[in-house]
């Protein structure tokens, strides 16, 4: 059992909730069972080590399974080394480094996607695990994150998705043209979200969202910038009914991809 928090192993996991240790490294942190179970089931290649106390792995037996299965040997761990690893202020007592593993922007076009999702400077790392976690929910075929967005494996991020990261094809670090421009030659339409497009009701009943559509979707607070909103071939706004000034933009996103999934099934 791993007894000392400040030992070169357990601080190597410690700092991969840093960008420059990511980076140098080519891994990154997973946090919870939930997270870790997704990528013993769906990903099991990319787990390179996987910790936990006797508490947890005693209360989810199926994770020690899954890494039996696959061959990764677990790594009992005290609480407070634990505590050491883990990004969050509570954890659940099991982390994993794992590979990194984006997929390219080529890639994801090529098997002639339905429904994608794009992230331009989405900042908060809520909103882009919530944005990758309801892509995955409707069944899109992939999220992209331009390079002025949040980093795809920031801990927040990834804790967000709630193990949705590894269930569909995520690409990152892309200028948001040459996006558009893979979308356009795949086919599809792109569609921005924003406040100043038309009503969703009224795409819906123009049949707009039956189309295969790359939904793009702003910054929280500045929402898109003009030259981007020229960009895309329709603009869409959720409508609000009720006395909210705005919608999280996760939430809006939840909503667009939903229509879009709900109509290209009718």
């Amino acid at each position: 059992m791993i007894d000392n928090p400040r030992s070169p192993r357990v601080r190597g996991v410690a700092k991969l909730a840093k960008r420059e240790a990511r980076s140098q490294t080519g891994l990154f942190l997973l946090e919870g069972p939930q997270a870790v179970s997704e990528a013993l089931r769906f990903r099991p290649e990319l787990v390179v080590e996987l910790y936990g106390t006797p508490t947890a792995l005693d209360r989810y037996p199926d994770i020690a399974q899954g890494a039996a299965a696959a061959g990764v040997d677990v790594e009992f761990v005290t609480e407070e080394v634990l505590d050491s690893m883990a990004d969050t202020v509570t954890p659940q007592g099991i982390v994993a480094a794992c590979k990194q593993f984006p997929t390219s922007v080529k890639d994801l076009f090529s098997g002639s996607p339905k429904l994608i999702a794009i992230l331009e400077e989405v900042r908060d790392p809520g909103n882009a695990g919530t944005i990758i976690r309801a892509a995955d929910a409707a069944g899109a075929d992939g999220v992209i994150l331009t390079g002025r967005s949040v980093d795809l494996y920031n801990p927040k991020v990834v804790r967000a998705t709630t193990g949705s990261l590894f269930h569909l094809p995520v690409a990152m670090g892309v200028e948001l043209d040459v996006v558009i421009e893979r979308a356009h030659a795949a086919g599809m339409q792109v569609v921005a979200a924003d406040i100043k497009g038309s009503d969703l009701l009224t795409a819906r009943r123009d049949g707009i969202l039956a189309q295969p559509t790359a939904w793009l979707f702003g910054n929280e607070a500045r929402g898109l910038t003009d030259a981007n909103y020229e960009l895309a071939d329709h603009a869409i706004a959720v409508p609000i009914y009720g006395a909210a000034e705005s919608m999280n933009l996760a939430t809006a996103a939840s909503v667009c991809l939903y229509e879009s999934a709900f109509a290209q099934r009718d």
